[in-house]
């Protein structure tokens, strides 16, 4: 599908609190459209994949208690038991990719968390095979930085900066880890995705795209918060899948809700940038 935005559902299942999670959501599609590419949100409804949620699906899975988070592993087995599930960024973007959407957007992938929790995102598998071009406000803040930025080069994903050379810090703009590229330019950022297909070189291009800098949360203050979150998933014996949306509520609670205006604003601006580059493809 050309001049496409595959976007994922995970964001208003897990990650979001209502009434942010449709309000975004639907938000992120407007802005899509806005800058001339079609949006299509990925998730499972009763078993079924949808290649574009109704603003009614949409809200099921925002509603229902039982809607479960799936990753690419866990994609075949939700269909089969007609499940309702949200699509993580491995999982869209392995659905995205089947539809012949080429560019994603999402807020931060998943990767390596902390020492003291061993867990490491499906993410960064799927962006390691995955030809794509996904756009990202980085990692979550919550994930071991320096870990996670090896297992992307190991990983032969290709980073790109857009309007940046520091790896962003999700709801930090900037970081001391260097980007060998960067552009301003969303054209260019195409054909790198296109001399990567033309060379069948495997993996996606990850677009790493700042929070705008009027929402961006001070690195420092941020951190103290995540520690006392890591403590507390760990004393409640919280792992796997529900680690992330855990973490994520933590930093809300104690940010009084800071960290969910951030979060909108990069999901949101993270949908535009997408689509300005979906939009070279015509």
């Amino acid at each position: 599908m050309k001049n496409t935005v595959a976007l994922e559902s995970t964001v208003i299942a897990k990650g979001l609190p209502s009434p942010f999670n449709v309000n975004t959501a639907l938000e992120m599609e407007t802005l899509v459209r806005q800058n001339n590419a079609y949006p299509r949100t990925i998730g499972i409804i009763s078993g079924e994949v949808k290649i574009g949620l109704t603003e009614k699906e949409i809200e099921m899975l925002a509603n229902d208690e039982n809607v479960i988070k799936v990753g690419t592993a866990e994609i075949a087995a939700a269909i089969v038991g007609k499940r309702n599930a949200a699509t993580t960024v491995s999982a869209t973007m392995a659905l995205a990719k089947n539809a012949g959407i080429d560019v994603f957007a999402t807020g931060g992938i998943g990767g390596v968390h902390r020492e003291r929790i061993w867990d490491v995102s499906q993410d960064i598998a799927e962006l390691s095979k995955n030809s794509m071009i996904s756009v990202c406000s980085g990692f979550k803040s919550i994930l071991d930085v320096e870990r996670t930025i090896e297992l992307l080069e190991t990983s032969q994903i290709t980073t790109i900066g857009f309007n940046t050379r520091v790896f962003p810090l999700f709801h930090s703009r900037t970081s001391n880890y260097k980007i060998n590229f960067s552009t301003d330019n969303p054209a260019e950022i195409r054909d790198i995705f296109l001399r990567k297909l033309e060379l069948g070189l495997p993996g996606a291009v990850l677009v790493l795209n700042p929070v705008p800098e009027e929402d961006e949360i001070d690195y420092e203050r941020l951190n103290n918060w995540i520690n006392k979150a890591v403590d507390s998933a760990e004393k409640k014996g919280i792992t796997g899948k529900e680690l992330t949306p855990f973490l994520l509520s933590e930093l809300a609670r104690y940010s009084n809700g800071e960290t969910i205006k951030t979060n909108i604003s990069l999901l949101k601006n993270n949908a535009r940038v997408a689509a300005k580059i979906a939009s070279t493809f015509s």
